[in-house]
């Protein structure tokens, strides 16, 4: 089972908050780094004012804060929220007010993103305002979900005029049907509360603080895969037991002498708990703060003594697959296919880790082929569909050379280290 480990650690003297995904060897499989000292706004919902419509890119630049223009793509304004609009002719134009969301941080020399779709998310449930549709993780068994959008279905079924859509998480399979219905009900009440409550707010507010980097991302994770949730931090511990339940009363043991709990069982069967130790920290521990430095390499070996070279450039992150050490002559072609395999998923997982996005052309050693080449490829799909990010595979090209597209949300781990 996976653990997921919540700590502070230095980084090229900078200290940082690192929520890490470790699988059952201790090994990175996803990390969020948070500097103390700086703040993300990716997930906010501002009050933006429309500086200007540019309908060559199909898009409108938004000011949602003195200076800080961010990029809406005009196919994204879907059932926009207006506090305040200059035209009712025109869908969008420059002075309008709205309420937007930032769903892509800046990267490089690119401005934020931003979309009228609005979305809040839960351990079970998104709320969307701008798509309107029930749908379900495509990850949920058919029987489950048909269950699960029956009980969503019935829930609205109610109500005169649904302003929101509702998508149903993987982790819901986990979750009773009442678990289901309360976050969509504080769901609903959040919605309903930040959109009446938006006309009384000017530009450039903020009228939602996304949850921190380590929330989102412990409520992102499937819940069947996790064993174990640990941090040194008892303000973060109780925060995490609140998030499953666990009242105050419950972290503090009864009797003539009371004391604090330091560990936790969940009902669906997750440890949480606090680590505290002087002598040895979380993150020395774990191993983190080594293998994050092992992350910013160029080279990555693997097992076999083969080895990756992992170079991102301003247009893509280009991977090159090297034999190295891996030195087999007999049956060279069967082995080619092996280290090309084992370099396959150590290449999904360092793209998660790493937080690659775009374009990435890998290099895999030449098969002759096609039956390997298949095999090979499938694999690699396999391995890819474990990121919670979407992530495929293009084509292979005639020479070789395998094309992986993965969605850019957020900055890369080197970037976010920088």
């Amino acid at each position: 089972m996976n653990r997921f480990i919540i700590t502070t650690t230095e980084i090229e003297k900078k200290e940082y908050r690192i929520a890490a995904l470790c699988d059952a060897r201790q090994k990175l499989i996803e990390v969020t780094t948070e500097s103390m000292t700086g703040t993300s706004v990716l997930g906010n919902i501002y009050i933006g004012r429309v500086e200007n419509v540019v309908k060559n890119l199909n898009a409108a630049f938004v000011c949602i804060a003195p200076g800080q223009n961010c990029y809406l793509p005009l196919q994204e304004l879907k059932n926009p929220v207006f506090t305040k609009k200059q035209s009712e002719k025109k869908a969008i134009c420059a002075g309008d007010e709205l309420l937007v969301q930032v769903v892509k941080e800046a990267l490089k020399t690119k401005d934020p993103s931003v979309s009228t779709n609005l979305t809040f998310t839960g351990k079970y449930v998104i709320l969307t305002t701008g798509k309107r549709k029930i749908g379900a993780s495509s990850k949920l068994p058919k029987e489950k979900r048909e269950k699960l959008l029956k009980i969503v279905e019935d829930f609205l079924s109610g109500k005169e005029q649904i302003p929101y859509g509702v998508i149903i998480r993987t982790n819901a399979a986990q979750a009773s049907k009442e678990e289901l219905l309360l976050e969509l009900a504080q769901l609903e009440a959040e919605v309903q509360k930040i959109i009446s409550g938006a006309k009384y707010l000017i530009r450039y507010s903020l009228v939602h603080k996304e949850e921190q980097p380590w929330q989102k991302m412990l409520n992102g994770l499937y819940e069947t895969e996790l064993g174990e949730v640990v941090t040194d931090d008892r303000e973060i511990f109780e925060t995490i037991c609140n998030m499953y339940g666990v009242g105050a009363k419950q972290l503090v043991t009864g009797g003539s002498v009371r004391s604090r709990v330091d560990e936790i069982l969940t009902g669906h069967g997750l440890k949480i708990r606090y680590y505290e130790d002087e002598m040895v920290s979380l993150s020395a521990l774990s191993g983190i703060t080594s293998q994050l430095h092992d992350a910013l390499r160029e080279r990555v070996w693997l097992k076999s003594g083969a080895y990756l070279i992992i170079q991102p450039t301003e247009a893509l992150t280009v991977i090159d697959v090297n034999t190295g050490k891996n030195i087999a002559k007999k049956e060279m072609q069967e082995n080619f296919l092996k280290v090309n395999i084992e370099a396959a998923e150590e290449i999904a997982r360092q793209l998660r880790l790493r937080n690659i996005s775009g374009i990435v052309i890998v290099d895999f050693i030449n098969l002759e082929t096609k039956s390997a080449e298949s095999e090979l490829l499938n694999v690699f799909g396999a391995a890819l569909k474990k990121d919670p990010v979407p992530t495929q595979i293009v084509e292979m090209t005639k020479l070789g050379l395998v094309e992986v597209t993965r969605k850019k949300i957020k900055k890369s781990l080197r970037e976010s280290l920088s």
